[in-house]
């Protein structure tokens, strides 16, 4: 109390000989001097850093849902992804049962040099126990990576080795892939699934293009179902691919920021085939752009649900410590004028995000004609002026509606606790080589192996003794969706990510309409207007 009866005086003595001195106290000058405050004067020790931070954060809510504040660590782990690469170990891994199992080495990355393999279980890392102690997987990945270079020692207990084996591993630089699939969907159409729009995707994408050309595609389908972006210009290289040269790609308009046009500088390598593209709810940003070009040069057909709706353009403002800010500065539009962005109030976030709850309590991902645009939203495409409608997202040329019926609580219960997960990781460790050896490729083992009833009743057998009780009739919902589920994360074991796309396709709704439109020229062209 003595205290705050000296101090007061002085914090009242600052203030009048602020205004004395004929001092504005503009709102930069009133953050600097509430923050001076707090730290000297608050009842407690106080961590200026984090007041600061927790201040930008707070200023940029009051915003729009996109302009973020990022620490250093959080910048670090926000830029991995789409810069391609990080140092580590090079390995694919699942916590399982609290323990750190081994999916899959990187071809060719530290780990697999040192000799650990598949189905390997890390016991300990540098003398510390993660087995067993409820780790979580950003803690275990924290222990693994570090800087090229560097070296971690771990303790690896290997089925059929009685002893835990010891490995130094050297960390080096590992690759981050954005093209999850990439096979002959049928033998004249490709299939190109891409998780993200990073730095390198222009290249893998390419890579990708030129592979299944020389399998015989004359017909590409492109998978953006859940991808939520990235980097502008690599949407705006994989659009070069099907467009012709001086085709109006994306522009961006803003009020303090310069305005750009992004054209395509030649004539794409694509331009002939059928092209479909596969979208939902959560397709954003990167992806919307290069769904919008497609669509509105009608360039290709868009099949599923309404995309995200996120047309805003976020600038990275970094600090000297590291840390950043992604401020928003303008808007994207496709090459007939819409806006992509969908409609926010300036600081309600929960609103914002609650938009997807909100679409679903609508209806329209089960119909279409929940879905209603006021004729000023309303553009047409480029060349056969086609309606399609702005306001937020890309409107699919095809809708499909979204399909739970094998979503039923036993299969939800099923998969919370693991027991899916667990029972591939045990069929793995008893009998990895006789499946290597008896489907030596992915596409053997994709058209002949088959999920046994017996396996089945293994899978129920131990959902049962974790305490989930078996229900019939959910059962007969969810049976064929388990089955393939667990054909895919078999197949993504034992060979590579885009297995489990291959296996898993063939039950998405919004998968099988684009492989059968493109499969009918006749519609596909009557779709577009041609």
């Amino acid at each position: 109390m003595k205290r705050f009866i000296y101090t007061l005086p002085f914090v009242l003595m600052a203030i009048i000989a602020f205004r004395a001195a004929g001092f504005e106290l503009t709102p930069d000058r009133k953050l600097q001097y509430a923050e001076g405050i707090i730290s000297t004067y608050y009842v407690e020790p106080v961590d200026r850093d984090t007041i600061v931070d927790e201040a930008i954060k707070a200023m940029l809510k009051t915003l729009d849902p996109h302009s973020v504040y990022s620490t250093p660590e959080e910048t670090r782990e926000l830029n991995e992804p789409l810069l391609g690469n990080f140092s580590g170990v090079g390995i694919q891994f699942n916590m399982t049962t609290d323990t750190l199992y081994v999916i899959q080495t990187v071809a060719g990355g530290p780990s697999e040099k040192v000799g650990i393999l598949p189905g390997d279980r890390i016991m300990e890392v540098n003398d510390t126990l993660i087995a067993g102690v409820k780790m979580k997987n950003t803690d275990v990945m924290k222990r693994l990576r570090g800087p090229k270079g560097s070296t971690v020692n771990v303790k690896v207990l290997r089925n059929g080795v009685d002893n835990l084996i010891d490995f130094c591993i050297t960390r080096d630089d590992i690759p981050i892939y954005s093209i999850d699939a990439a096979y002959m969907a049928d033998p004249h159409t490709g299939y190109i699934r891409i998780s993200q729009f990073a730095e390198k995707t222009p290249k893998e994408f390419g890579e990708a293009i030129e592979k299944l050309r020389r399998q015989g595609m004359k017909n590409l389908i492109i998978d953006l179902q859940d991808n939520g972006g990235g980097y502008l210009n690599a949407a705006q290289e994989l659009a070069n691919h099907f467009l012709k040269k001086g085709d109006l790609i994306v522009y961006t308009e803003a009020p303090r920021s310069p305005s750009f046009k992004y054209i395509a500088e030649k004539d794409g390598d694509f331009t002939d085939g059928r092209v479909v593209v596969l979208v939902n709810n959560y397709s954003a940003s990167a992806s919307e752009i290069l769904s919008g070009a497609l669509q509105d040069h009608d360039r290709g057909a868009i099949v599923g649900r309404r995309t995200f709706g996120k047309g805003l353009v976020q600038r990275p403002f970094p600090f000297p410590d590291g840390s950043m800010i992604r401020l928003t500065v303008s808007k994207y539009y496709t090459p007939s004028g819409r806006c992509i962005q969908k409609p926010y109030v300036k600081g309600n976030l929960d609103d914002y995000q609650s938009d997807m709850k909100h679409r679903f309590e609508s209806g329209e991902f089960m119909h279409s004609d929940s879905i209603h645009f006021p004729d000023s939203l309303k553009y047409q495409t480029l060349k056969t002026h086609r309606p399609v409608y702005g306001g937020g997202g890309i409107m699919p040329d095809r809708f499909v509606p979204l399909d739970t019926t094998w979503y039923t609580p036993y299969y939800r219960d099923v998969l919370a606790k693991g027991v899916i997960y667990q029972w591939v990781l045990q069929y793995l460790d008893a009998h990895r080589k006789e499946l290597k050896k008896e489907y030596p490729t992915e596409e053997r083992f994709a058209e002949k192996f088959e999920v046994s009833p017996e396996m089945m009743q293994q899978v129920i057998d131990r959902a049962t003794k974790a305490e989930i009780e078996f229900n019939e009739e959910q059962y007969a919902k969810s049976g064929e969706y388990m089955r393939s589920l667990l054909k895919a994360l078999l197949a993504r074991d034992l060979y590579e990510n885009g297995s489990y796309f291959r296996i898993m396709n063939k039950l998405n709704p919004i998968y099988n309409e684009g492989l059968r439109l493109i499969n009918q020229p006749k519609e596909y062209n009557e779709l577009l207007n041609r």
